[in-house]
C-alpha cells in the first residue's frame, strides 16, 4: 500500500575508546532518556501532521531533509544543541509518518496493522537490547556487515522506488527488518563496551533504527493482508 521509504542509513560506527563500566553506564541511562524524549517528539510531530490533514509527503523530500538533518546532528553531536538537532531530525521523521497512518485509518484493518506493526517494534526492540544487555557479549564483530548490508539494502530501496517494482520493495522490508534488529543489538552492545560514547549519535542510531523496523513490519504485514 505504501511507497513511504524506509531505507534510511544509520551513523554506523566501528572502534571508539575504552571507558569504565560507570561511564558506559552513563552513556546507557542518557541515551535512553533522549531516546524516550525523541519517540515523544516524533509521536508528537505525528499526530500534528494527522490532525492537520497534511497530505502526501514527496519520498525524496523526506530523505533529503533526513539526510541534511542527520548531517546537523553528527556536527553537533558534542554540543547541546545536538540535542535539539536529534529532536529536529526524530520530529522530521514523525511528521511525515502522520500521513501515510492517515492512509491506514481510510481502510478496512488498517489501523489494526498499524498496532501490529508498533508491537512488532517494540518486543523487537526489548528483545535485542536485552540480548545485548543480559549476555554482555560484543558484537562488534557485526559492523562491516551492517555498513554493508545498510548501503546495498538503501540502494535496493531506491530503485524499487524508481522502477516501482513490489518485490523488490517487500525484500528491502524484510532485509531492514533483519538489519534494523542487528544495530539495535550492535549500538547497545558498543554502549556497554566503550565502542560509542556519544549519547546523542547513540540515540540516532536506534531512533533510526526503530523507524525503519516500523515501517518495514508495516509494508510486510500490508502485503500479507492483500492490502497493497
Amino acid at each position: 500500500m505504501s511507497n513511504h521509504p524506509n531505507p534510511y542509513a544509520s551513523p554506523v560506527r566501528g572502534g571508539g575508546v575504552q571507558v569504565t563500566g560507570e561511564r558506559a553506564a552513563q552513556v546507557l541511562k542518557n541515551t535512553y532518556m533522549l531516546l524516550g524524549l525523541s519517540l515523544m517528539a516524533a509521536t508528537g510531530a505525528a499526530l500534528f501532521a494527522m490532525s492537520a490533514g497534511v497530505g502526501y509527503i514527496n519520498p525524496f523530500l523526506t530523505i533529503g531533509v533526513y539526510f541534511v538533518l542527520l548531517i546537523a546532528t553528527n556536527m553537533l553531536r558534542n554540543s547541546g544543541w545536538g540535542i535539539l538537532a536529534v529532536f529536529g531530525l526524530t520530529s522530521w521523521l514523525g511528521f511525515t509518518t502522520g500521513p501515510l497512518i492517515n492512509m491506514y485509518a481510510q481502510i478496512q484493518g488498517g489501523m489494526e496493522i498499524v498496532s501490529l506493526a508498533l508491537g512488532g517494534t517494540a518486543t523487537i526492540f526489548v528483545a535485542m537490547s536485552a540480548i545485548a544487555l543480559v549476555t554482555r557479549k560484543d558484537f562488534s564483530f557485526m559492523t562491516n556487515f551492517i555498513m554493508v548490508g545498510v548501503l546495498v539494502a538503501f540502494l535496493a530501496g531506491l530503485a524499487a522506488m524508481f522502477f516501482n517494482i513490489p518485490a523488490l520493495a517487500l525484500a528491502v522490508s524484510a532485509a531492514f527488518v533483519l538489519l534494523s534488529s542487528l544495530l539495535i543489538l550492535w549500538q547497545t552492545s558498543a554502549i556497554i563496551h566503550g565502542g560509542e560514547t556519544n549519547y546523542i549519535m547513540a540515540t540516532v542510531t536506534l531512533f533510526v533504527s526503530i523507524y525503519n523496523l516500523f515501517l518495514s513490519l508495516l509494508n510486510i504485514l500490508t502485503a500479507l493482508s492483500g492490502n497493497d
